[in-house]
């Protein structure tokens, strides 16, 4: 079955009770069970449910491995793989990593025992040099939100096999349409469900997806245990965005071109950043792993942080709005929205200025959301 197909068909089978083609919502807390000590797979939703259940086996072939696991969001998500270690246990972490992430590493689990260090992980020898004794996990974000950097996976791959760690990779941005990290040797791959996959702001989520039995067998046990784990019906609305994902991600990788050339262009801007833009640093590294640069794009303007705001503020099409990868177009401040507490010095020191500002291109015609923006920088 080929990748498209995949996505439209994979782990999916019309209901068997009624020849059904949309698989069913199983909205219900607990099953009968045909007598003690036998069920039929499911014995109550917070451990299993069969809507749940066809979802993360699309999304598992979707990503290309064996093993699909769904949580309640994508930081459940990243919880639940922290969960894999133990206290004391050091992670090494890329550090323009989504703020949501550090607060969670930074603010909760560093209360538990877990120990940090924020690492450039484009830089090789800067992920070698952090390793130490206690070393168990590489978390690697790519691209990174929101100075969209971009990893050498295969380089980080050969590094986490070198010393025995976890090899953790966020490909929320990328969706399985322009990258695959399991061939790059990742052991989990996670993805904000909210964001493309779903892909019409309805919903919130979260999955990790391992080759691996062993993690997937710890990583169900924590879902079973914790029970942040998403309602059948918000399931079923995944499944339902999902069918088009293909399509839509196509869509959000040609408009972002376009709409980052045109930024690119613009005499109010005075920077860029778009992987599929040859003046990206990891242009190369992009090109080389990935088979589209989807709809996310950063970039400051000339005038600084007050001509950011007017833009923000006078832009008609394009809303202002914490969430990305949707088939509207959104705009952000990361430094007042997604990264409001993060510290600000930890903010500068990685490149993440007062200025900078997110935009995730929407479905809609990209020259009106080249039109949208160019209104607004008459204003900036």
């Amino acid at each position: 079955m080929r990748f498209e197909t995949k996505i439209v068909r994979a782990g999916i089978q019309p209901d068997p009770t009624t020849g059904s083609i949309v698989p069913p919502i199983y909205q219900t807390a607990t099953y009968v069970l045909p007598e003690v000590g036998r069920d039929l797979g499911f014995d109550y939703t917070r451990a299993a449910n069969p809507t749940r259940q066809v979802l993360e086996d699309n999304l598992a072939a979707i990503e290309g491995g064996k093993f699909g696991v769904m949580f309640a969001s994508g930081m459940s998500t990243a919880d639940s793989c922290l969960k894999l270690l133990n206290s004391g246990d050091h992670v090494i972490c890329t550090d323009d990593v989504y703020g949501g992430v550090s607060r969670l590493y930074n603010k909760v689990l560093s209360r538990y025992g877990l120990e940090f260090s924020y690492v450039d992980t484009c830089d090789a020898s800067a992920v070698e040099a952090a390793i130490r004794r206690n070393t168990r996990m590489l978390w690697i974000e790519t691209p990174t939100n929101p100075l969209l950097k971009v990893m050498d996976l295969e380089a980080m791959g050969r590094i986490a096999r070198a010393h025995g760690l976890l090899y953790a990779v966020d490909s929320t941005f990328a969706t399985p349409v322009f990258l695959k990290p399991l061939q790059f040797g990742a052991d989990l791959v996670m993805h904000s469900t909210t964001k493309y996959l779903s892909g019409h702001n309805q919903l919130i989520g979260g999955v990790v997806i391992t080759d691996r039995e062993d993690l997937y067998a710890d990583l169900k046990f924590v879902q079973k245990t914790i029970g942040a784990v998403p309602s059948p019906f918000d399931c079923w609305l995944t499944l339902l965005g999902l069918k088009t994902l293909h399509l839509r991600m196509k869509r959000h990788g040609e408009s972002g071109q376009r709409v980052a050339e045109f930024l690119e262009d613009h005499p109010k801007v005075a920077r860029v950043v778009y992987p599929g833009l040859p003046s990206h640093p990891q242009h190369a590294t992009a090109r080389a792993q990935m088979d589209g640069y989807s709809g996310m794009i950063s970039f400051e303007l000339t005038g600084g942080i007050e001509a950011g705001k007017t833009l923000m503020n006078h832009v008609k099409l394009c809303g202002l709005a914490e969430s990305l990868g949707a088939v509207e177009t959104m705009i952000t401040h990361p430094a007042t929205m997604t990264h409001v507490e993060v510290p600000r010095e930890d903010r500068l020191a990685r490149g993440l200025t007062d200025g900078l500002v997110r935009l995730s291109v929407g479905i809609e015609d990209v020259e009106d959301i080249v039109e949208d923006l160019d209104q607004a920088l008459s204003r900036a």
